[in-house]
């Protein structure tokens, strides 16, 4: 055993930690430090007589001048004071340590001064006491833990017994119960709820509510789970009452919970706590929380056990974590955090070695020897040298002499450690040997049946009537069984019974051993395995004792507390209902009606009788009622939809009012709606007149869905419709004959209450009479109420509403009193005529109704042609028709009628069955024999002649007057027989004669065929096969589904082609799909389909799928594959398939495999050549071959292929390799990626689908980029090096510096390397009017500065003119200043002159270039071309600049020249003329005559044609002018898209020019060049083009194109933002219905939108007229959006009242006013209301304004009111409670201002007067020592 290091001389780190952790918190209760050392200290000394420090305290000196002391004399004396109680409670507790049980301190850590007297202390001690207490001091003391010894700094083991919004409760040992906040998890959780409180910082006060729920701690941890805690806190958790119990307060994060610990005693098997840092897919990264950054921990995703679901691990969660191992660097730890792992103590689980005794914290496992066994538990020690104690409870024994017999002194036994005792010396740990603490599981009971908990054998509150006294603690309390095996109960000698007890016997008294009580579970204790209960009287009679207690629809007696005052009066009750429960009765609930004086009838301590609506023990509160309606009521409570039956009666509150109807609540979250319908018998227009908020109302169920959560009901009393109205309703069948007396009437219906029985119908107004309209109207206005209305006959009966409908139309009577009203389905034959109405009318229909709700349709073509072109045919509602069935549909149980007399004919010599029909001659017979149609029966074999051929079917002719048909599936027996597969019917012709066989008869419906009887017209088409086979004697089967089996191959023949699939025939019946990636082996094929697939082209084919049931068959064409579709079982790494492009983004194509498989494409999976990695040159259903990367079956997840050295052939030349797992990448490897993301750390680079590389922002560049992110964009391809690699973590490091990359790399040019007369290239950086600043090419960012008077030769007058910021110049360095790092530049052409001719220009791109010629300042004799090619403002080619020298530069004209980091730029090389990129930008393409001249030049001067020919070149290029004027020709806008391709500026001019040539297509086309042009992470100049083509087909195109365009906008930027633009363009362009319905399609899609409803109702308001709707678009908003925006979005809508010209200023003064009634102190809804006020008045502040109010004329009493109304507003805004004195100024000023214009001298007055008086007030509440409004003025 390696020896043990004690840190820091005898205190260990832990101790340190509290004591200084004390110091940075003085508090007097806790500052002298002796007192927590104390083991039997009183609670209630340090209270008693706090010490009082001073506030000078800490700027105090250490050590005084003179000596003196810095504690205050009062100090001086409690710490005397204090060190006597130390010595005096040492003796004594050294006395008492042998005696166990009777030990002072509690057992469970209850508090003693509630059981036990306090004892009285002897003052002195004898010198031989003192003697025997140092004795005893070497003995180590056995006790447990309780809130005396529990002190901040500790640390203890504990279990998550509960989990709630903003903390866990942890239950720790000795009964203890601890608490962890929000804030104390973990350093990711406390960011987490910062961010969420700085989302709110900015709300009011009212609003203020957290969003800490929004962190669900459920996520974070679970019930059962073990942690180490850290004590933060023990105070009280009750300030103003000293006996109160203690609140410990927690800490489980690790810099806590790990606090004492290094590095090096992170050793194996020691247990740590650590955080969550991010949930990689292999395992957790953890934080150790030690200090040291370098040390991590890693959890394998296998080790997280079996309680922990890790797909849901949260970053921030917390683990108690067994270390496993050791990384070889030392860095990383392995963890396991599973419980079954570190709770195995038989595999040497367990703590045996370590480097220093920090390494024993809470929760680590020990092997201990045991020095000491007492009744109280035993002490021992850990490697020899640690002391550790354990008590009764946790020692494992029942007693003291179990104790003796189970553990024996100088045995090793093995435990957990659970607590540490800091203020201890030497240092002391607490143990536990309990079973489930030893396992880390939660206990279980012993005789359940499986792992149940003993608290599902006995739950917390129930009453045990006979427990068994088993052990008596006498000054503890006694244990007592409960009846649940292996969990005894414990009983505090407080519990045992009312009053107080002194002492507890074993032998005697009511409580000896044996003796049985009745007792109740106070609580459970998973730590301890025990229960808590007491046997006290007024427990056992208490009703509650906890609100999980309280069950909803209870009745309660309970007792006022006090009564709640709001704004609006008194709130509601709080009543109490039992010793620590209250609840809440809302003010709804006070009483049945509204009470105006509850004050009156409420009084504190007053009895009443409650029922509970509800309880939430999560936010412990309960809702109650004392409506005596529902107190009183003994109907069924409806706690749950489960126990809810149709039928059902019980009574319900109102909790809101709608025009459609209420809601109506129950008890619990039970709800239901009450339709206004359903609210009474009679007519209700407006349920708020007849209801109220709170109104209890008696309702039986009329619906109810448990699974949804819906249930509507009806106030209508069921029992009026008696037995006997039951028995008539259902005698009445449809067809009978009534009559009744007129009870209601009304201008569209007439009530009728039927004679004898009561029951009610209703006759509506188009069924008075047959006639017309105005008929029906004469004849509703001679009826009375009270009439008599015979020969009604029932059309209708609503069984729900217990309601008949009846009918007066005499062709409905007729039929009834002739029984034969049409009334159901069964009764419908084919050919009849019957009598109805018209139900409804659509476009391509008319709708029939006959009794009983049976509907017939007319379809168009079956009504008259000379009703087709009238207005709904000519028809109305509730008009009588008659009409003729002629079709029925037995499968839909549907009819079609008709109005055409020859088509009811020919249905009339149909019937359904056709066995008399009569016979048909046929004429001219081909085959020589058949003599009418019956001879053409099935299987018969004739002759046919071929009337026509098309693509899938021949015509043919069986008579003259006999048609037929043979599909290309029945003309050939096999695949050999087809001589042409792409056109199989060619080789037949028209004419020939075939012989066939017949099938059945053709159904042109559905194309299919039908045997012979179901012949349905007068002249049959029939079905026929031509195949050989089939021209033989006998019967022959025909082709259906069933008799296709998987695996069967077949010839089959397109039919049509879908998107994804070819659509082909094995037969006329027998239809399926081939999908197109099984179309071919050959996927070229299926660029064309039309092409390779035409229509009728024949196939092989196998069967792949078949499923009868839903009609499916999948077929494939491929061969040499399996029949089998691809699945996840069968995929395999490796495979080469076919995919269909499903998906395209700027990113990666999705690729569908099969119908449940489809797997991503990324970029570095494209191509082999990640520079040609494009996805946008795929389209959605291209079929491309793929290979399988990888497949995680477990996830269904699949990556994907489609590099060519993958797919086609492995030897293809590789340039970016694919790296599929970081073992393949190495040190030094030079690799290209797409950048991932761009953070605040830097790069992160993907390499491959599942590999991400990491650049540093200092591996960047060489050189500083001072906004590096703008260089940065995702999905750019970057070049790097690989500088770090590690396995473990599954990290790569990378550098994108060229010094690393490049072996060539030459470093750029810098500040010293320039030298006087060196000439350089740069660009133009900035203008100024003194100069220009220039950058020199290829530097480090070094620039300089060329003066305005170094520009040219002869005088610049502005610079701005000459050159713009980009420009390339050629300068030479005329002055270096390197001790003020400043350099001058020259551009005058006179600098180049000496060798500006030379051949081996060192200067690369800038080779015969000259200085620049001003026009007006050249020579006479210059060519007339230099004046034709000069612009008029100048004649600069900003790409031709030279450059010139200047010495007379001011010192603050100068610019310091800089080294940062700038990518180098290659220059353009030598070409003639001028030439940027290789593209010749001479006036040569401008001027064709500079051709000629340049052609008919002379050579005879070498010297003088260099020149000649070098000027007209700078003078004839015109790129000068394309600034100046523009581009003006096509060939302009492709030279200037040479050089910008990414511009939309420059896509959208070019658009624009061909438009004003009117070329609509050609614009069109330019628009796809630049989407397909503009890099994909160009994303904002591509939207322009997007927007600009939307413009254009809006304008120029159809509405389909528009369409077309923005489906395709949408698929490729964000889809709000193209609604958004679309919506715009159709306002601009006045199309303000697409655009209405544009908004409305966009609200439903993007709801979340606030500035989407602000924007529709400004259209609605301000374009549309429409006001109401887009005030209806609030209510839509607030209940959408969340409730932070409420406040705004109102704010907002209140504006838009007084800017809309339709706008209604009063309803937003309505809606402002509701914002300041619930928040007042919002002063910018104040502002925002004056200004709109002030506006409205037309007093906006200005003179102008004022008097132009003034001179109003008959309007001044108008406007005087208005400005009354915005004095009053400020006169309300300053009188705001709690205004502060800062915006108080700003309103009395503002007011000042207003009335200085607007108002007159007396109201001046008046405002300055309030203002003083506020300020007067302010002052006085500041010497009364208030707080005041505010901080004065």
């Amino acid at each position: 055993m390696a020896p043990i290091k004690r840190k820091g001389g005898a205190a260990d780190e832990s101790t340190s930690h509290a004591q200084n952790s004390s110091k940075k918190h003085p508090n007097p209760d806790t500052r002298p430090q002796k007192r927590q050392r104390s083991d039997t200290d009183k609670p209630a000394a340090a209270p008693a007589k706090p010490v009082v420090s001073t506030l000078l305290k800490d700027d105090e000196p250490s050590f005084p001048r003179g000596g003196a002391s810095v504690l205050t004399p009062l100090e001086h004396k409690q710490i005397q004071i204090d060190a006597a109680r130390d010595v005096l409670f040492e003796q004594n507790g050294s006395a008492k340590a042998k005696r166990g049980p009777k030990d002072e301190e509690d057992l469970f850590g209850a508090e003693p001064d509630e059981s036990t007297p306090k004892k009285r202390k002897s003052k002195a001690k004898s010198k031989k006491e003192k003697t025997s207490t140092e004795q005893q001091e070497e003995e180590v003391r056995i006790e447990g833990l309780s809130y005396k010894r529990i002190i901040p700094g500790s640390m203890v083991l504990g279990q998550v017994t509960q989990i709630n919004a903003d903390d866990i409760a942890l239950a720790l040992p000795n009964n203890l119960t601890g608490y962890v906040p929000l804030t104390a998890i973990s350093d990711k959780v406390t960011k987490r709820v910062e961010a969420l409180l700085n989302e709110d910082e900015d709300e009011s006060g009212d609003e203020d509510e957290t969003n800490d729920k929004e962190v669900d701690l459920k996520s974070f941890f679970h019930i059962g789970q073990y942690l180490r805690a850290y004590v933060t806190s023990t105070g009280d958790a009750g300030a103003t009452k000293p006996r109160s119990r203690k609140h410990l307060e927690l800490s489980v994060d690790p810099r806590h919970a790990n606090s004492g610990l290094s590095k090096n005693d992170l050793v194996v098997n020691s247990m740590v706590q650590a955080s969550v840092v991010s949930v990689e897919d292999h395992g957790l990264v953890m934080d150790l929380g030690i200090g040291d950054e370098g040390v991590r921990g890693f959890i394998s995703s296998n080790e997280v056990g079996q309680d922990i679901e890790y797909s849901r691990i949260e970053e921030g969660s917390v683990l108690l974590c067994l270390v496993t191992g050791l990384s070889s660097n030392g860095q990383i730890l392995k963890l396991s955090a599973d419980p079954q792992k570190g709770g195995n103590l038989k595999k040497s689980h367990y703590l045996s070695d370590a480097p220093t005794i920090d390494s024993f914290l809470p929760g680590t496992a020990v092997e201990v020897l045991v020095a000491d066994v007492t009744a109280s538990g035993f002490a021992g020690k850990i490697m020899g040298m640690l002391d550790c104690t354990a008590d009764l409870v946790h020692s494992g024994a029942a007693g003291a002499k179990e104790i003796e017999k189970k553990i024996k002194v100088g045995s090793k036994i093995k435990g957990r450690i659970i607590c540490t005792f800091p203020t201890r010396e030497p240092k002391k740990l607490g143990l536990s040997l309990l079973d489930h603490v030893m396992r880390l599981a939660s206990p279980i009971s012993t005789d359940s049946k499986g792992k149940r908990s003993p608290l599902d054998d006995l739950a917390i509150s129930s009453i045990v009537d006979a427990a068994k006294v088993v052990k008596v603690e006498p000054s503890v309390g006694v244990f007592v069984d409960v009846g649940v095996k292996g969990v005894p109960a414990f009983v505090h000698i407080s519990r045992v019974t009312d009053g107080k007890i002194e002492a507890l016997s074993e032998t005697t008294g009511a409580f000896k051993v044996g003796s049985t009580h009745p007792a109740r579970i106070l609580d459970y204790n998973p730590m301890d395995g025990m229960f808590i209960a007491s046997m006290e009287p007024k427990v056992l009679s208490q009703p509650f004792l906890r609100i999980e207690d309280v069950t909803v629809g209870t009745v309660v007696k309970c007792k006022v507390e006090k009564l709640i005052v709001n704004a609006k009066g008194v709130g509601g009750v709080l009543v109490n209902l039992a010793e620590g429960i209250s609840g809440l009765v809302p003010e709804m609930h006070m009483a049945d009606v509204h009470l105006q004086h509850p004050e009156k009838k409420f009084k504190e301590g007053m009895p009443v009788t409650a029922r509970v609506l509800s309880t939430d023990p999560s936010k412990r509160q309960i809702r109650l009622t004392l409506k005596k309606s529902l107190v009183n009521s003994e109907d069924a409570i409806w706690t749950s939809y489960d126990v809810i039956s149709v039928g059902s009666r019980s009574p319900g509150t109102l909790i809101n009012i709608l025009p459609t109807g209420a809601v109506v609540q129950f008890y619990g979250p039970v709800r239901g709606f009450l339709p206004v319908s359903e609210m009474s018998e009679a007519y209700i227009q407006d349920p708020k007149q007849h209801f109220r908020v709170g109104q209890v109302v008696n309702v039986h169920v009329l619906s109810v869905d448990a699974n949804s959560q819906k249930m509507t009901v009806s106030c209508k009393d069921p029992s009026v419709f008696g037995m006997a109205q039951q028995s008539a309703f259902k005698a009445l069948q449809v067809g009978s004959m009534i009559k009744g007396n007129v009870s209601e009437k009304s201008s569209s219906d007439i009530v009728v209450e039927l004679e004898g029985n009561g029951l009610k119908a209703m006759l509506p107004l188009g069924h008075l009479t047959d006639g017309s309209e105005q008929k029906n109207n004469s004849t509703m206005k001679k009826i009375r109420v009270g009439q008599t209305l015979q020969d009604l006959v029932v059309i209708e009966k609503l069984d729900k509403k217990t309601m008949l409908r009846v009918s007066n139309k005499p062709s409905l009577v007729k039929a009834g009193k002739a029984k034969t009203l049409l009334s159901s389905y069964d009764d419908v034959q084919v050919g009849k005529k019957y009598d109805g109405f018209i139900n409804n009318i659509t476009a391509t229909a008319v709708y029939v109704r006959f009794g009983g709700g049976l509907t017939g349709l007319i379809p168009k073509r079956q009504i008259p042609d000379e009703s087709l072109q009238v207005p709904d045919f000519g028809f109305r509602r509730d008009q009588s028709i008659s009409a003729t069935v002629i079709a029925l549909d037995e499968k839909e149980r549907r009819f079609l009628l008709s109005l055409i007399p020859e088509a009811a004919k020919a249905s009339t010599t149909v019937p359904k069955e056709n066995v008399n029909a009569p016979e048909q001659a046929v004429s001219n017979p081909y085959d020589g024999q058949s003599t009418s149609m019956d001879d053409y029966s099935l299987g018969k074999l004739t002759k046919a002649r071929i009337a026509s051929i098309k693509d899938t079917q021949i015509n043919v002719q069986l008579a003259d007057n006999v048609q037929g048909r043979i599909d290309v599936s029945e003309v050939f027996n096999s695949w050999e027989d087809i001589k042409d597969r792409k056109h199989p019917l060619r080789s037949l012709n028209v004419k020939q004669i075939l012989p066939v066989r017949v099938l059945g008869v053709h159904d042109a419906r559905n194309h299919r065929f039908l045997p012979i009887s179901h012949r349905s017209g007068r002249v049959p088409v029939f079905e026929l096969s031509a195949k050989p086979s089939d021209q033989v004697e006998g019967e022959v089967e025909s082709l259906t589904l069933e008799k296709v089996k998987v695996g069967s191959k077949w010839v089959a023949f397109v039919n049509n082609i879908g998107d994804d699939c070819l659509w082909v025939n094995l037969s006329p019946n027998v239809r399926g799909r081939v999908k197109l990636i099984d179309a071919s082996n050959d996927l070229s094929l299926l660029d064309d389909l039309e092409e390779h697939f035409p229509i009728g082209s024949a196939l092989k084919v196998h069967v792949t799928g078949v499923d009868v049931a839903n009609n499916r068959l999948d077929l494939s064409a491929r061969s040499g594959g399996s029949s089998e579709p691809l699945t996840f079982s069968n995929l395999s790494k490796g495979m080469v398939v076919p995919g269909r492009v499903t998906k395209v983004n700027e990113r990666q194509i999705m690729v569908q495999l099969s119908e449940n498989i489809s797997g991503p494409v990324g970029l570095t999976e494209l191509t082999d050549d990640y520079s040609q990695a494009n996805p946008t040159t795929y389209n959605k259903n291209d079929i491309v071959r793929v290979c399988v990367v990888d497949v995680e079956a477990p996830n269904k997840r699949v990556f994907l292929s489609t590099r060519p050295s993958r797919v086609l052939n492995s030897s293809l030349p590789v340039k970016d390799p694919e790296i599929s797992s970081i073992s393949q990448l190495k040190v030094n490897d030079v690799v290209r990626g797409f950048v991932k993301n761009v953070a605040n750390e830097g790069l992160f680079v993907s390499l491959g689908p599942q590999v991400t590389a990491y650049v540093r922002v200092s591996d960047l560049s060489d050189s500083y980029i001072k906004d590096w992110k703008s260089n940065f964009q995702i999905d750019q391809l970057v070049k790097g090096k690989v500088i770090a690699v590690d396995p473990l973590l599954n990290h790569v490091q990378m550098s994108l510096k060229s010094s690393i990359i490049e072996k060539d790399y030459k470093a750029p040019i810098g500040f010293n390397d320039l030298q006087v007369g060196q000439v350089i290239t740069g660009k133009i950086r900035k203008v100024e009017d003194f100069g220009v600043f220039i950058v020199v090419d290829g530097s480090a960012n070094v620039s300089g500065l060329c003066h305005k008077s170094e520009m040219a030769d002869q005088r610049v007058a502005d610079v701005k003119k000459l050159y713009d910021e980009g420009d390339a110049v050629k300068a030479v360095v005329l002055k270096v200043e390197p001790e003020k790092r400043r350099i001058s530049f020259g551009l005058k052409a006179s600098y180049f002159e000496d060798g500006s001719d030379s051949e081996d220009s060192d200067v690369d791109g800038v080779d015969g270039m000259e200085g620049v010629e001003l026009e007006g300042f050249g020579s006479e004799d210059e060519d007339e071309d230099e004046d034709e090619d000069m612009s008029d403002e100048g004649g600069v080619d900003l790409n031709d600049v030279k450059s010139i020298e200047s010495e007379n530069e001011s010192d603050d004209e100068h610019a310091s020249a800089t080294e940062e980091t700038e990518d180098t730029k290659s220059t353009a090389k030598h070409v003639q003329g001028l030439s940027v990129g290789g593209f010749d930008w001479t006036a040569g393409t401008l001027d064709q005559q500079d051709k000629q001249d340049e052609a008919s030049s002379s050579d005879e001067d070498e010297k003088t044609k260099k020149k000649k020919r070098r000027k007209p070149e700078i003078k004839v290029d015109r790129t000068g002018d394309l600034d100046a004027h523009g581009p003006q020709s096509v060939a302009d806008f492709e030279r200037l898209l040479l050089g910008q391709p990414d511009s939309s500026y420059l896509w959208l001019s070019y658009m624009a020019f061909q438009l004003q040539l009117s070329e609509v297509g050609k614009a069109r086309e330019i628009a796809e060049r630049a989407l397909k042009t503009i890099n994909i992470r160009e994303q904002g100049e591509k939207l322009n083009v997007w927007v600009a083509l939307l413009n254009l087909e809006n304008t120029y195109g159809s509405d389909e194109a528009v369409e077309e365009v923005f489906k395709r906008a949408c698929q490729y930027n964000d889809a709000e933002e193209i609604h958004t633009r679309l919506t715009s363009i159709y306002i601009q362009s006045g199309k303000n219905q697409k655009a209405d319905e544009l908004f409305a399609a966009t609200l439903k899609k993007f709801s979340q939108s606030p500035s989407l409803y602000i924007n529709y109702a400004t259209f609605l308001c301000s374009t549309l007229g429409a006001p109401t709707r887009a005030r209806a678009l609030l209510a839509r908003a607030t209940q959408a959006l969340p409730s932070h925006t409420h406040i705004d979005m109102t704010a907002q809508f209140a504006l838009l009242e007084f800017r809309s010209p339709h706008g209604d200023p009063e309803y937003g003064r309505t809606l402002f006013e509701g914002l300041l009634a619930q928040w007042p102190r919002r002063f910018d809804l104040w502002n925002v209301l004056i200004d709109a006020e002030i506006k409205a008045a037309g007093t906006s502040g200005t003179s102008a304004s004022a008097d132009g109010a003034r001179a109003g004329g008959a309007g001044d009493g108008t406007v005087g009111a208005e400005k009354e109304h915005v004095r009053r507003l400020f006169g309300r805004v300053v009188g705001v409670p709690g205004l502060k004195g800062k915006k108080a100024r700003f309103w009395f000023k503002k007011w000042m201002q207003w009335e200085e214009k607007n108002g007159d001298g007396r109201a001046v007055e008046s405002v300055r007067a309030r203002a003083a008086e506020f300020a007067k007030g302010l002052e006085e509440r500041k010497e009364k020592g208030g707080q005041g409004h505010g901080e004065g003025e």
